[in-house]
């Protein structure tokens, strides 16, 4: 019997569902179209100045067309960068591979104990550690973090502290990457947690000297830090608000002094602080006023003996340090120990028995300063470098004359390092190791000086390999950050051999906004001075342009947060210097972010950026504000990055501003948003993950330039 013959119209369904079939399968291998994002215009309105945000939309996180928006982006991006994904992998590798993964941090002692913390090979997250008196005795784990985060795709443990009595143990806890923690408590010598369990708290818990009264700080809807709380264990039902922070420019917290006879709590703004003590032992007592707040008075305080030493701008734009008996603590009690100079900033200080160590910042590098408490006798460390970074470690004993301190550089990895104060000997009790064949002498570093345009000299820190000739078609990345009075150091990265190894120029640009030269730097790159922070960053790049160590071809720029702003200005600004931008969760839609009191960190910033309910500030800050200053006009090749739990910056913020140039940029260069799902402001929570995004942007940056190995 012959087989039944199949009709025609089988065939052609059979045929159709093949090519159906391999459409799809070659569809995964195509570069898809660029996601469009809808126009629904809101209008805002203030001052007589109305904006129109087209894509005001996309705040909306449980929207699912803005689910459905942030996934097409990534399928976006994951399809123009898909021919890179096996030269993604390998760049992962190779900086895997310079990592020492089974490592330890240098151990300290502190009530009895020596603490530490160690990484296990293939592990992602640290073990924390302890041994009783001798590092001989047997290691005992307090916290496994591997174990904790187990089905988690983000975890964070953070602000371990450990009772008096050495018995307890507690941290904070977040499985969102929204910052919001939940502080739990072990037992440290059954290994059993307790039932104890407090939720919307910063993560750190500070101990009472009774072992069982802790205090904490809660955040408000907007997650700014406003209360202090009191718990003691086994009360889950009874908490007692010991301090609200009214002031919505103002967070608060807790900390216990190095002494550990105070408790102290801190409010703090911009431009001022405030503190409030109690002795440790008395946990129910009233909290008794430091010195009230002052606009535009700043200080901090440590405890040593019967005496506080206190860091201030009181009359000293650069800070001075003064002492005060403890309990006379008004500023009318100050007397001066440390006077102001126009030329150094004061850092910080670590107070020993013997010796003051002080942590300054001239010319842009810090300096480490030693004083015989006795004598006063004084000299300086030496570094050695031209540039690098150094600062005062964790020192938790009085007693020695040890500092324990740590340094880096562009060309020298982290080191820990125990100097002897009084025999002024260096003892590296470790240095970071990198795999894979890393020698230092291979790499220069230099420091060079731009001018900007009001003629002020910025510096510059540059880095690369000793073969490379700067004959202006050097490939060059430039980093900068530039806000808050947070100084960019020149610190090593064993992931940013990745592109030196490959010809490229590394540098970093120390301008306005930040405090690499004293306070004054600070103030002339924030609130009406802002724009200079912008223009220094586009006066280096056109010195290194000049000097022939790049060209526009070859240079491409870095920032995130605040430097994701100032990604978002220099190519409102000047896009034709850049071949291309990596923008990483930038804050760039600056107005509308300053006038919502909701979304966190507002607030707390307006000494910082300005209150646009005034309306110079306003006016100032729309001239330049990323999102609001997109123009139709030709920009670089962009990736911007972003996460969904994003607390700093709201995702919605790279996201508006990737759709807004989309639609109105005139040239044919790439534009790719990356929303990480499942992550926040810090990226990825385990240690080898964020080399998969460093990868990323490498793999952008090399496709742009032509290297493909």
């Amino acid at each position: 019997m012959k087989p039944m013959l199949k009709s025609n119209s089988f065939y052609l369904a059979l045929i159709a569902l093949s090519f159906a079939f391999t459409a799809c399968n070659n569809s995964k291998n195509m570069k898809i179209s660029a996601p469009v994002a809808k126009i629904i215009p809101h209008e805002m309105t203030i001052h007589g100045h109305t904006r129109v945000d087209n894509y005001y939309w996309l705040n909306q996180r449980e929207d699912s067309a803005v689910i459905q928006y942030l996934t097409d982006e990534n399928d976006y991006t994951n399809s123009v960068l898909k021919h890179t994904e096996k030269f993604q992998e390998k760049l992962y590798e190779e900086m895997l591979g310079r990592i020492k993964q089974d490592d330890n941090s240098v151990p300290y002692f502190k009530n009895e104990y020596w603490y530490y913390t160690r990484y296990e090979e293939g592990k992602e997250y640290p073990i924390y550690c302890r041994k009783y008196q001798s590092l001989e005795a047997d290691e005992q784990i307090m916290l496994d973090v591997n174990k904790l985060a187990e089905g988690y795709a983000y975890y964070a443990a953070t602000g371990l502290s450990v009772s008096d009595d050495n018995k307890l143990l507690s941290f904070g806890e977040d499985t969102v990457s929204r910052r919001k923690y939940n502080i739990r408590f072990l037992n440290l010598e059954s290994g059993e947690f307790l039932t104890d369990e407090i939720g919307n708290t910063t993560g750190r818990a500070v101990w009472a000297a009774d072992n069982k009264t802790v205090f904490f700080s809660t955040k408000d809807e907007s997650l700014r830090s406003n209360k202090i709380i009191k718990y003691r264990l086994g009360d889950q039902n009874k908490t007692t608000e010991i301090f609200t922070e009214d002031d919505p420019t103002f967070s608060t917290y807790i900390y216990r002094t190095k002494t550990d006879k105070y408790l102290v709590i801190g409010s703090s703004s911009t431009v001022s602080n405030e503190y409030r003590i109690l002795d440790a032992n008395n946990p129910d007592g009233e909290f008794r006023l430091f010195q009230k707040r002052e606009r535009d008075l700043e200080y901090s305080i440590s405890h040593f003996q019967n005496t506080f030493y206190v860091l201030t701008n009181l009359d000293a734009k650069n800070f001075r340090l003064m002492e005060t008996p403890e309990n006379k603590t008004d500023k009318k009690y100050w007397t001066e120990v440390i006077p102001h100079r126009d030329d150094v900033m004061l850092n910080d200080i670590e107070v020993f028995n013997n010796y003051l160590a002080i942590e300054e910042k001239e010319n842009g590098l810090t300096n480490i300063r030693i004083i015989n408490n006795k004598t006063k006798e004084e000299h300086y460390l030496d570094f050695g470098e031209e540039t690098y970074t150094a600062g005062i470690g964790y020192n938790p004993d009085f007693a020695t004359n040890n500092l324990r301190y740590r340094y880096s550089s562009l060309t020298t990895p982290s080191s820990t390092i125990d100097y002897n104060m009084e025999t002024r000997e260096k003892n590296v009790k470790k240095q970071e190791e990198v795999l894979g064949g890393f020698k230092s002498e291979n790499y220069e570093a230099k420091r060079l000086w731009a001018t900007a345009k009001d003629g002020t000299k910025i510096p510059i820190s540059i880095v690369y390999k000793k073969d490379i000739n700067p004959k202006g078609d050097n490939p060059l990345l430039i980093y900068g950050y530039g806000s808050y009075g947070y100084s960019m150091e020149d610190y090593f990265s064993s992931t940013r051999l990745t592109l030196l190894d490959r010809g490229f120029i590394y540098a970093i640009a120390h301008i306005r906004g930040g405090q690499e030269m004293g306070r004054q730097w600070y103030e002339d790159g924030k609130l009406f001075n802002k724009m200079n922070t912008f223009t220094d960053f586009n006066a280096c790049s056109e010195y290194l342009i000049a000097e022939n160590y790049t060209s526009p071809k070859h240079l491409f720029a870095m920032g995130g947060s605040a430097g994701g702003l100032l990604m978002g200005a220099i190519i409102n600004l000047q896009p034709e210097l850049y071949k291309g931008v990596i923008a990483a969760v930038p804050f760039v839609d600056v107005v509308t972010t300053m006038l919502d009191e909701s979304i966190p960190l507002t607030t707390g910033e307006f000494d910082e950026w300005g209150n646009p309910k005034n309306k110079d500030a306003y006016d100032y800050m729309l001239s330049y504000s990323p999102y609001d200053q997109v123009e139709a006009k030709d920009y670089p090749n962009l990736l911007v990055t972003t996460g969904l739990h994003d607390s700093q910056v709201q995702y919605w913020e790279p996201a508006k501003w990737v759709a807004k140039l989309r639609a109105m940029k005139t040239d044919e260069n790439i534009l790719l948003l990356k929303t990480n799902m499942d992550f926040g402001h810090g990226g990825a929570s385990g240690r080898f993950e964020r080399l998969k995004e460093i990868a990323l942007e490498d793999a952008f940056i090399f496709d742009l330039i032509g290297i493909t190995k």
